[in-house]
């Protein structure tokens, strides 16, 4: 069967969303940290953000950016395919955070098409907190000829499996985990809650927020490779390969990508569950001191 061809709009490349405002209170930090198992104290005391959090902040900026490209009537087919943070500091309590982003390239599959989303976040002086890019993912959909940017690589290199993982850690996905998450994260959508709609939609059932997944292995990088201070992380990035279930364990494995450079060091990472990968071409930069 032939994927359909679907007309992009090139028009809304480069166009922001309108700025969105938010206020971090430790308890919302709290919450977070909480909904993703997070064993640091500082995060479950909401005395600093972990790392994806700052997601929550965005969450409300990333589809709109995509769906001003793709047309909207797609959005049941979009999935999140690439998550990739950049880290200028932590976010912390009192901040009031401005939040827009923008579509800044998509790329036409046959098994479906991208649309990236760079994401642009600042406190009320200007002072840039994070960036992120996220792509997202129109399953069946071909938009043919791509046009303008793609996402900064983190490709895995396969030459490093022969090398010793630097780090291994199994964390256990409880059975509750999206009815945490959902309302801690501010994200929705039925796949996470509700079993019928996500069977209706292909799925074996309820899977977890590919986002909460991304979190519990920025943790384990955060516990395994930086003391626990996110302070410490410059970067980190995830290809979202499998959907993970309620009730599974995961196996993250961090190898060194080379020799510190540059005052950091930079981990490739994996996540499986059992035999098979969930989470591809995992990036995690961390620099050697706290700035």
């Amino acid at each position: 069967m032939t994927t359909p061809t679907v007309e992009f709009d090139t028009s809304g490349l480069g166009e922001w969303t309108d700025p969105q405002r938010f206020e971090v209170t430790a308890e919302r930090i709290a919450e977070y940290a909480a909904a993703t198992n997070d064993p640091i104290e500082r995060h479950l005391a909401g005395e600093v953000a972990p790392p994806v959090f700052a997601v929550v902040p965005a969450f409300t900026s990333m589809a709109p950016a995509a769906l001003s490209v793709a047309p909207v009537e797609l959005l049941m087919k979009l999935v999140h395919g690439e998550q990739d943070f950049h880290f200028h500091r932590p976010i912390r309590p009192g901040d009031n955070l401005v939040v827009r982003a923008k579509p800044i390239g998509f790329e036409g599959r046959a098994n479906g098409s991208t649309v990236v989303v760079y994401v642009e976040t600042v406190a009320e002086d200007g002072e840039l907190v994070n960036e992120q890019w996220m792509t997202a993912f129109f399953r069946k959909v071909d938009a043919g000829t791509g046009l303008g940017e793609q996402a900064p690589g983190h490709r895995f290199d396969e030459t490093l499996r022969g090398q010793a993982p630097a780090a291994s850690i199994t964390q256990h996905i409880d059975e509750d985990q999206t009815f945490r998450y959902s309302p801690a994260s501010g994200d929705p959508m039925p796949i996470h809650l509700d079993d019928e709609i996500a069977r209706m939609s292909g799925l074996p059932g309820i899977i977890n927020h590919g986002l909460c997944t991304m979190a519990f292995t920025s943790w384990a990088a955060l516990t395994e490779l930086a003391d626990g201070r996110v302070e410490r992380l410059r970067r980190l990035a995830v290809r979202f390969a499998k959907p993970v279930l309620p009730g599974q364990d995961i196996v993250t494995q961090f190898r060194q990508v080379a020799e510190p450079t540059g005052g950091a060091t930079s981990y490739a990472y994996e996540t499986a569950v059992g035999d098979e990968l969930v989470i591809k071409d995992g990036l995690a930069v961390i620099a050697d001191t706290e700035t």
